[in-house]
């Protein structure tokens, strides 16, 4: 396995937490690297623009070398016009770990690179993946069938044994992980790290709704929808918000355009439609981050215990 030098040493847990429109804000993400995992946010989450440096100067200075490192989700699409802003910013507070989505660009590799960080880039299949690391990516993120938001559709059995039969560098694996079973068999396939998101929904530091967490608590992987209709790619949603919504998730209209200029501004309908994972399952309860990685630790431990025997 093959961590980035940043991160050995500082994880109690091999797992990062994925960032979350909307729900990863600086209490979630704090929350995340004091128990031990590496919490991440989209830099759009922080709205207007000059709020993201505000977050910075927070994570900067509250977080220490005792907690893991946090990272910063960069979309990486024509349609958002904060990127040069925002990666500027990233520079300046020299940002430990950088997450690109929707596109690939040498020069935002090159950007995090002159200070010292590490950029990770998500990829849903092999050939955007050798595109990644063509660009100057340092590792990948796999995102495999049932992860939640902008999702995949291959297993990951086989996204991660393609990838490994060609890149040997740091790759963290999403899609469904909500177990620290999950977070083993992740390691055991091949992986570094797993990439979790849905299960931190329903914590207490989660910027959600408190209806939102409680649909995470009470629905299962039969009751998530993919489809594109809501971003313009395809991703997983929670079918009971988008009835809720006033839609029948039998009969979606068109899809929409991606366009992430207007998503930071207008009031969407995707807004009130909720993503989530195939993984939610395995949650029964809203409680408070540190409670949950404790748990996830110790089912972690539990399960390398066992494969070793």
């Amino acid at each position: 396995m093959t961590l980035p030098t940043s991160l050995q040493g500082r994880l109690s847990l091999p797992l990062i937490g994925s960032p979350m429109f909307i729900i990863s804000q600086p209490e979630l993400v704090i929350a995340q690297c004091r128990a031990g995992i590496v919490g991440a946010f989209p830099s759009l989450n922080a709205r207007p623009s000059g709020v993201f440096e505000s977050w910075l100067q927070r994570l900067t200075s509250e977080l220490t070398e005792k907690d893991a490192p946090f990272a910063v989700n960069l979309i990486v699409h024509k349609t958002n016009p904060r990127l040069e802003e925002d990666l500027a910013l990233c520079v300046k507070y020299r940002v430990p770990i950088i997450i690109t989505s929707l596109g690939a660009q040498e020069k935002v590799n090159e950007a995090i690179h002159s200070y010292g960080g590490i950029v990770l880039h998500d990829i849903i299949n092999d050939r955007f993946a050798r595109k990644a690391i063509e660009k100057g990516a340092d590792g990948l993120i796999a995102v495999a069938a049932g992860a939640g938001g902008h999702a995949g559709t291959l297993s990951p059995f086989a996204l991660v044994q393609e990838i490994r039969q060609w890149f040997d560098g740091p790759l963290a694996l999403s899609g469904s992980i909500a177990t620290g079973r999950a977070i083993a068999a992740a390691r055991m396939m091949g992986a570094d790290l797993a990439y979790m998101g849905s299960p931190f929904i329903a914590t207490s530091e989660a910027n959600a709704d408190a209806a939102y967490k409680q649909m995470i608590v009470e629905s299962h992987a039969d009751d998530i929808v993919y489809s594109d209709v809501f971003t313009g790619i395809h991703g997983n949603y929670l079918r009971p918000s988008i009835v809720a919504a006033g839609m029948d998730p039998e009969a979606l209209p068109k899809a929409a355009d991606m366009d992430f200029a207007s998503a930071m501004t207008d009031k969407k309908a995707w807004r009130d439609v909720w993503g989530c994972g195939q993984g939610i399952g395995a949650i029964t309860k809203v409680q408070p981050t540190a409670d949950f990685v404790a748990g996830l630790k110790a089912e972690y431990e539990a399960a390398v215990a066992g494969f070793a025997a």
